[in-house]
């Protein structure tokens, strides 16, 4: 499999950068990953990299999104937070990526049985983990629910875990008018995902 280039990159489009991620992880899930020199793509990347995607997902260790998608060195940007949420930092990261760097997509990665929306759900306060968990909570509020609404209910717990991905997702497009205008002239593609860690399957929205 060869490293991104400058050329690939520039000739895909948001939707087909989507399908290389789909493709990816149904290589994953099938144990068909693809044979990469990795040492070679060190010495191809070590003067520039061309990522075609930047994806933000959740510190959880089973959540490597080079591994989930079957990617390489130089393939994709990788932003990594607990709940996968939104900040200042995480935006320029990804106005890098996609202004600077050219990669065609976004994509906002949630996953089941996520620790973090747990903690969000029972209003857990810990020191620093306060404040992290505190941009969770919009999406804890927005979720309408009639039954237990705590880390006890996984039903809630995952239909939280969805609503966040979208919270983010929206602002992403409200808060960054330099990926919002890329967005809306299809420049760049932006998209919500959930990783089942049972199965190994990312369910694209």
């Amino acid at each position: 499999m060869r490293t991104q280039t400058k050329q690939t990159q520039s000739q895909l489009t948001p939707e087909r950068a989507k399908e290389i991620l789909r493709e990816g992880n149904e290589r994953f899930v099938n144990n068909l990953r693809f044979n990469r020199n990795l040492l070679q793509q060190v010495n191809e990347t070590s003067e520039g990299q061309f990522p075609f995607a930047v994806v933000l997902s959740c510190i959880d260790s089973r959540t490597s999104a080079e591994l989930i998608f079957d990617q390489g060195l130089g393939d994709i940007f990788s932003t990594r937070i607990a709940g996968n949420i939104v900040n200042e930092d995480i935006l320029g990261s990804m106005e890098f990526a996609c202004k600077v760097a050219g990669s065609k997509l976004i994509v906002v990665l949630g996953h089941t049985n996520c620790g973090a929306v747990k903690g969000a759900c029972d209003h857990v306060e810990m020191g620093h983990l306060s404040g992290l968990l505190g941009k969770i909570q919009p999406s804890v509020k927005a979720v309408e629910y009639q039954g237990e609404r705590s880390s006890k209910n996984m039903e809630f717990v995952e239909m939280v875990s969805r609503k966040n991905v979208e919270k983010m997702l929206a602002e992403i497009q409200q808060k960054s008018p330099i990926l919002r205008e890329m967005i809306e002239s299809g420049q760049i593609g932006i998209v919500g995902a959930m990783y089942n860690v049972e199965t190994g399957v990312v369910e694209f929205y």
